[in-house]
C-alpha cells in the first residue's frame, strides 16, 4: 500500500476546491464573459442606479377662468414634483416634445421670462399648471445637459428650467402623451427639448386642448417603428413596475422564445416589423440597466441588437406614445423588459 503524506493530500484537496470554484464562476458568468470582457461579436457596456420617479399632476384650476371646469386643491399645487429623467417623444402633431419619466408632457407659458428666468405662474395657476421640481430632474439622453437650470418662486420652491423657460406640468393631462394643453389661452405650448415651444409637423396645427395621444391612431401596428438607438433607461410602471425605456420613454420588450446562451433570436423577417430590434446603445447612453450581459449580438440577417443579460430586446410597433405597454403578453411570448433583462410577468 502506497503511504500518501498529509502535505500531499492538502495539496490536492486546494486544487479540487480552486477546480470547484473555477467551474461555478464560469456558471454564474452571463454569455460566457465576466463584465468588462467582449462577447462574441459584441461589447459589454453597462450604467449606474435607476431613476426613481415622482411625476404628477393636480385635478384641475378651478371655474371660472377658461382652464377647465375641475377643482384642485392650492396644498396640491404648492407640491411641487421632479419630473425625474427626461424623455423626448417625437409628436406627429407637435413635433420633439419633452416629458417627464412618466411620459407626462412639459410646458412653457408665455407670460414667463427666460432672460433672466422667472415664473408668472401662481396660486389658482399654479393649482392647473403644477410646477415641476428642479431636484431629481435629469436630461434625457442626447439632449444637451447645460439648458437645464432652475429658478427660485416667491415661495421658495426650486423650479426646473430649460434655457430659462420655467417647466409646468398639466393637471388635465392623465396618461402618458397626453398634451391636452397644448395652445391653452393661447399662451401655453409643450416644450421642445431645447426650451422652445415645440413645432408642429408639416400641415399639423397647435390646437388647444388637442389630445396628442390620437398622433399614430392612423397607423397600422405593421407599420415599422424604428427603436430609438440613443439611449435606455427605466419607467415605473403603475402596472408593470421597473421596466426599460428607449429614449423617447417607448417600453423595451423580451420575447420569450429567444435565447440567452446561445444568444439567439426566434423573431424574423415580418417579426421584425412589428418587433424592430432595440439598436446598439452606448454605455454612456443608459442608466438603470444591469451591466452584466449588456452586450451586442451580430444577428444571422446582419442587424445588430442590443441586449441586456444577453437577451436580445424589441420595441413594439402598436405602441404609439411614451407609456404605451401594448405589446405585453402578446401571444403569451412578448413581455416588457426588466432592468435586470428578466421578462416581466412571464411565468417562465
Amino acid at each position: 500500500m502506497r503511504h500518501v503524506s498529509g502535505g500531499s493530500l492538502r495539496a490536492r484537496r486546494s486544487a479540487s476546491l480552486v477546480a470547484a470554484a473555477a467551474a461555478l464562476l464560469a456558471l454564474t458568468t452571463a454569455c460566457g464573459q465576466e463584465k468588462g470582457e467582449q462577447s462574441p461579436k459584441g461589447q459589454n457596456v453597462g450604467n449606474e442606479a435607476p431613476v426613481k420617479d415622482g411625476a404628477g399632476a393636480g385635478d384641475g384650476y378651478g371655474s371660472g377662468n377658461g382652464y377647465g371646469s375641475d377643482s384642485g386643491s392650492a396644498e396640491g399645487a404648492s407640491k411641487a414634483k421632479s419630473a425625474g429623467k427626461l424623455a423626448v417623444w417625437d409628436s406627429e402633431k407637435l413635433g420633439e416634445v419633452v416629458t417627464d419619466s412618466a411620459g407626462l408632457t412639459l410646458y412653457r407659458f408665455d407670460k414667463d421670462t427666460a432672460q433672466p428666468p422667472k415664473s408668472n405662474c401662481d396660486g389658482a395657476c399654479e393649482t392647473a399648471w403644477p410646477v415641476v421640481a428642479a431636484k431629481g430632474s435629469e436630461a434625457a439622453p442626447g439632449v444637451d445637459k447645460s439648458l437645464l437650470g432652475e429658478v427660485t418662486r416667491a415661495d421658495g420652491t426650486e423650479q426646473l428650467t430649460i434655457d430659462g423657460w420655467p417647466m409646468y406640468r398639466f393637471a388635465k393631462d392623465k396618461k402618458p402623451g397626453d398634451a391636452k394643453g397644448q395652445g391653452v389661452g393661447g399662451t401655453w405650448y409643450a416644450a421642445a427639448p431645447d426650451g422652445k415651444k415645440a413645432a408642429p409637423g408639416a400641415g399639423g396645427g397647435a390646437d388647444a386642448g388637442a389630445d396628442a395621444g390620437d398622433d399614430a391612431g392612423d397607423a397600422g401596428d405593421d407599420a415599422a417603428r424604428p427603436a430609438d438607438p440613443a439611449g435606455l433607461s427605466t419607467r415605473n410602471d403603475p402596472k408593470l413596475g421597473e421596466i426599460v425605456v428607449d429614449k423617447n420613454g417607448m417600453t423595451v420588450y423580451r420575447f420569450t422564445k429567444d435565447s440567452a446562451w446561445p444568444m439567439k433570436s426566434a423573431c424574423t423577417g415580418a417579426c421584425l416589423k412589428k418587433w424592430p430590434v432595440v439598436e446598439p446603445v452606448g454605455k454612456n447612453e443608459t442608466k438603470g440597466i444591469l451591466k452584466k450581459g449588456f452586450v451586442t449580438f451580430d444577428r444571422p440577417d446582419g442587424i445588430k441588437q442590443q441586449t441586456i443579460d444577453c437577451w436580445p430586446l424589441y420595441t413594439f410597433a402598436g405602441d404609439k406614445k411614451p407609456g404605451d405597454t401594448n405589446g405585453q403578453g402578446v401571444g403569451g411570448t412578448w413581455y416588457a423588459a426588466a432592468p435586470n433583462g428578466k421578462a416581466v410577468g412571464a411565468t417562465k
